[in-house]
């Protein structure tokens, strides 16, 4: 019948009358990426920021819920209803694996929380909403970010109408002068500031990671500045394993929100992720309950809870390690090393030397991600080029920005493929960035 207008009607609806987020570069970001992947299946995708799937396995799912099971019915002394119940039925807001989160952290982080304080969420996306939720009060409540930014940062902003002020990054991780100087022309401005979100192992986009020493002061800034800080770990535990400690677990000021995601190191499909907010909120009438309370009112009107099933997935694979995911994804860290030194050497031997002029790239420690810089605008439109002509996909920077303007930068991902993929892959980008290189020279 198509769309048709009726004197008086809503409909058919006008995206103006939708939220203004709908509109906006960031809403479009995810789709776009995932319709270039599907329209072209044969390009080698350097664009996918994906767990490793080599290591999946549909028997693990049974042995993890196996394990799980057990240790309820030991827990309820053989009660198989209360087990059933535990796993099937809906669970409380908060998470049924609470505390086996709080051990995992403990074992693995060196963060000793409350599990009162955690709530499990639906993937760290939700965790991030959660927070941004409880946290946008007024109008004049603004988010910081370091960015370039994972662009979900960008989108729960907008859907909760924070708006997100840009903080420099720099090789340290964080510019702490223009943190400073944002903050301050904020509250100049009627602005209330209320907290700096920042990935600081293997940031997404650029791979940074941050230092010991850089973490401690940019902690000492928040506390100056009195702002929360969102630290992001989704990364950590796949780097060195004495690499510097979060700071959830430097921080002695009650500063830090802690998000968390089992979908790189659990498994990406149960799609659980958690948050630990142990911050005091008091009330009008007195008495003191914790942020991550505030934050399961809000759950209990959005998702309502975490599915058990997929919680229970999580837990077996945690008791089943001890509760350390670190010792859990030894082949898989090792992967991901490895793939980035072939990554590296490969960039090397095809652009190394000034072969190609204008093209650089930065050296990640570890991580999914490097940026390849190149002599030319990296669009959208060049990225279905790319997939078109040269079958190889990689990601534009602007969609970390939130914007729609094209940087000389295109972010590269290396955590799911084969080394052959690699190989191959980047014989095909060299060729396109060679192509466009040379389209620009002229």
């Amino acid at each position: 019948m198509g769309n048709r207008t009726v004197a008086g009607s809503s409909l058919p609806l006008d995206v103006r009358d939708l939220h203004e987020s709908l509109g906006s570069p960031v809403s479009a970001s995810m789709n776009f990426l995932n319709e270039v992947s599907q329209d072209y299946p044969d390009a080698v995708s350097f664009a996918a920021g994906r767990p490793f799937e080599g290591y999946f396995d549909l028997d693990d799912v049974h042995r993890h819920l196996d394990v799980y099971r057990r240790h309820l019915s030991e827990r309820f002394d053989g009660d198989e209803a209360k087990v059933r119940r535990t796993v099937l039925q809906y669970g409380r807001t908060k998470g049924v694996i609470h505390e086996l989160v709080a051990a995992h952290l403990a074992v693995d982080e060196g963060i000793v929380v409350d599990p009162e304080a955690v709530v499990v969420t639906v993937g760290c996306q939700e965790a991030l909403y959660l927070t941004l939720r409880a946290l946008r009060a007024t109008p004049e409540d603004v988010l910081l970010a370091v960015t370039p930014s994972y662009v979900g940062v960008h989108g729960a902003a907008q859907l909760v109408d924070m708006p997100l002020l840009p903080v420099r990054e720099s090789a340290a991780g964080v510019d702490l002068a223009h943190l400073t100087a944002v903050v301050r022309e904020a509250r100049a401005a009627g602005r209330r500031p209320r907290a700096l979100y920042l990935v600081p192992d293997f940031a997404n986009p650029g791979g940074v990671r941050m230092s010991r020493e850089d973490r401690l002061r940019t902690l000492r800034a928040a506390a100056e500045l009195d702002l929360l800080v969102l630290e992001d770990n989704p990364y950590g535990l796949l780097g060195d394993p004495d690499g510097p400690p979060t700071m959830k677990a430097l921080d002695t000021d009650g500063r830090v929100v802690y998000l968390g995601s089992f979908a790189k190191t659990g498994l990406p499909g149960a799609r659980v992720g958690y948050v630990v907010a142990d911050q005091p909120v008091t009330g009008p009438r007195g008495g003191a309950g914790l942020l991550a309370d505030e934050l399961a009112k809000i759950k209990s009107m959005t998702t309502v809870n975490t599915s058990p099933i997929a919680q229970a997935v999580i837990a077996g694979k945690l008791l089943e390690n001890g509760h350390s995911l670190r010792a859990a994804n030894a082949r898989e860290r090792e992967t991901y090393r490895a793939n980035l030194r072939l990554m590296l050497d490969g960039l090397a031997a095809r652009f190394g030397a000034g072969q190609v002029p204008g093209v650089s790239w930065n050296t990640p420690s570890g991580g999914f991600f490097l940026l390849l810089t190149v002599p030319f605008a990296a669009s959208d439109e060049l990225l279905e080029l790319s997939a078109g002509g040269h079958r190889v996909l990689w990601t534009p920077l602007h969609h970390f920005y939130a914007d729609s303007e094209p940087r000389h930068v295109m972010r590269l991902s290396f955590s799911h493929l084969l080394p052959a993929e690699i190989d191959e892959g980047l014989d095909r980008l060299a060729g396109f960035v060679r192509e466009q290189a040379a389209a620009a020279a002229r």
